[in-house]
């Protein structure tokens, strides 16, 4: 699913133009997006969590020459699926 489709079901599920949907889309997404950037977790209940994980500092090799290189730390994005998600995945 894309965007888009997100966009267009948001719209038809909820009586809104698209407009007004990717305006809610975009709106959820800046809140989450704002939220994990300040080292927030977000939780949402039936869905999953997404969290921030560090990263330390570590070497690794780059492929096409094979020398040592520095990767520098670093903060990625993690979501963890809530156990609701997964039984809805799951059912047969």
């Amino acid at each position: 699913m894309s965007k888009k489709d997100l966009i267009d079901a948001v719209a038809r599920d909820c009586e809104l133009t698209k407009e007004k949907a990717g305006g809610v889309v975009d709106a959820v997404l800046a809140h989450i997006r704002a939220a994990m950037k300040d080292g927030h977790e977000v939780r949402i209940p039936d869905f999953g969590t997404f969290k921030v994980a560090a990263r330390k500092a570590r070497e690794g090799r780059n492929p096409a020459t094979g020398k040592t290189i520095q990767i520098p730390a670093s903060r990625v994005p993690k979501f963890t699926p809530a156990k609701g998600l997964k039984d809805a995945l799951n059912l047969n």
